[in-house]
């Protein structure tokens, strides 16, 4: 079992290393939105093709997030971050050089390799560094509130290349930046050793699972529900990944500890962050279309046009460490998912007639408050009480559920657009289908704030009053899940 972590000697240093690693990594989850229609004509691309350079790269991020995970609790989560820095900005540097679609696409898949190397190792990395208390919640809720910023501010900073260079340069800006980070984690970062233990080989049937599933949903888009591709692969899917729990409950060394779901805590925050970034994405995809589309924004404008977000998002997301240890973290989550989910079904009523303040401006704002309420603690309760020995397999779970909530959110909310009938001009039928996509993302929201409710909510609060008891000793993790 590995010890318990002490102080680092350079807790700065940890800090920004990690923080600027994981920022470049979901950076590329957004970045490339507003860059889309100038990639597209570029690289004369299908509008498939051109939903598989996001989907490539979130697909197998998400799929090989927990052998990244159990390869970081094997081999030492400081080696293989660096190999995953090494991958990605390799492939950055190749993607930005792309003379083809396959070859973008394919640079994007191999990007997702290395991105699902480090960011479970980042998080790990973080729980090694700093011992349990005010230290490591603070370490957590900055990582938390980078996934949120780190979104949308690629939304600007894409915007911004796109229209002042090109759309490859969000690419190439990834390669010093990665080097920087590989030359100093060896000389800040701790070094764990080496885990015992083998790996589960047969954990492979997750990524496949997942694959087949977030391609048949993205199929209904052109071919229906009804398509025998569409129901081959969803039914593909399911099965397998029915078969990775049967392995999972069986094997000695599994990649996905069943445990970790003993808690309602854990188990909500994993379950309510796959709901909020399923919404996420189609709310950046989409929102988007609407603004260069509809809006007749150019690349830079559209950008732009997400500050408002992300201004309030940056603002809320600084002031949560503090806010999380004077409140039960449950507090601020219910009240993050919340107000996000007033500021989409706004948003969700956006038409061909809209304007940008009242339409789009204002409800990102509450958008914008409800994701720097919620990242932190949802990444928090994600990683709460797991032994150490699971930390890296807690770790790899917190980012699984966030990248694959984001490619079946994706694939919905384009099977959902897709049931627009074809009516008056392009541009009405494009408004109306962000509007569906986007009231979908509501409805994703909603379920989130119920699971939110429901598994973490009254445990949380539970664990509080427990907690300030005087004298009183932490309840069990036994009582919690049940």
């Amino acid at each position: 079992m590995k010890p318990e972590p002490t102080t680092a000697s350079h807790p700065a240093a940890i800090l920004a290393i990690v923080l600027v690693s994981y920022f470049m990594i979901l950076l590329d989850n957004s970045v490339i939105f507003t860059a889309l229609p100038s990639l597209q004509a570029d690289l004369q691309l299908s509008t498939g093709e051109l939903s598989w350079v996001q989907d490539a790269y979130t697909l197998v991020f998400g799929g090989l997030l927990l052998l990244g995970a159990r390869a970081g609790d094997l081999l030492g989560p400081r080696r293989v971050f660096v190999f995953g820095l090494v991958v990605f900005s390799v492939a950055s540097l190749l993607i930005g050089l792309a003379p083809t679609g396959w070859w973008a696409i394919a640079g994007r898949a191999v990007q997702g390799i290395g991105a699902a190397i480090v960011a479970p190792a980042s998080l790990s990395l973080l729980t090694a560094s700093f011992p349990e208390g005010r230290e490591r919640t603070r370490a957590v809720a900055l990582y938390g509130a980078t996934a949120g910023i780190g979104a949308s501010l690629g939304l600007v900073i894409g915007g911004a290349l796109a229209h002042w260079i090109s759309w490859r340069a969000g690419f190439f800006i990834n390669v010093p930046i990665g080097a920087a980070m590989i030359a100093l984690a060896p000389r800040f970062l701790p070094e764990s050793g080496r885990g015992r233990g083998r790996f589960d080989v047969f954990g492979v049937s997750a990524t496949l699972g997942v694959g087949a599933l977030v391609f048949g949903i993205i199929n209904t888009a052109d071919e229906g529900w009804a398509s025998p591709v569409t129901v081959t692969a969803v039914t593909v899917g399911v099965a397998l990944l029915i078969a990775f729990v049967l392995i999972e409950r069986r094997v000695a060394q599994p990649i996905l500890p069943l445990r970790l779901f003993t808690s309602r805590r854990r188990t909500g925050a994993y379950l309510a962050r796959f709901l909020y970034l399923g919404a996420m994405i189609a709310f950046f995809f989409f929102t988007t279309l609407f603004l260069q589309e509809v809006l007749g924004f150019d690349p830079l404008q559209a950008g732009m046009g997400f500050l408002p977000m992300t201004a309030v998002n940056f603002a809320v997301a600084m002031s949560i460490p503090r806010l999380m240890g004077k409140v039960p973290g449950s507090i601020p989550l219910v009240a993050g998912v919340l107000i996000t989910l007033s500021g989409m079904f706004w948003l969700s009523r956006v038409g061909v007639d809209s304007g940008y303040l009242t339409g789009v401006a204002l409800p990102m704002v509450l958008i914008g408050a409800g994701q720097g309420l919620a990242f932190a603690p949802l990444t928090s309760f994600g990683i709460i009480g797991a032994p150490a020995a699971d930390a890296g397999a807690a770790s790899g779970l917190v980012n699984t559920f966030h990248q694959v909530g984001t490619c079946l959110g994706l694939g919905i909310a384009v099977a959902a657009a897709a049931t627009v009938p074809t009516t008056g001009s392009a541009v009405a039928h494009l408004a109306s289908q962000v509007s569906v996509a986007l009231m979908t993302g509501s409805i994703l929201l909603l379920l989130a704030l119920i699971v939110t409710a429901a598994f973490i909510l009254p445990a949380d609060l539970a664990a509080h009053h427990t907690k300030k008891q005087p004298g009183a000793a932490p309840a069990p993790q036994v009582q919690e899940a049940r």
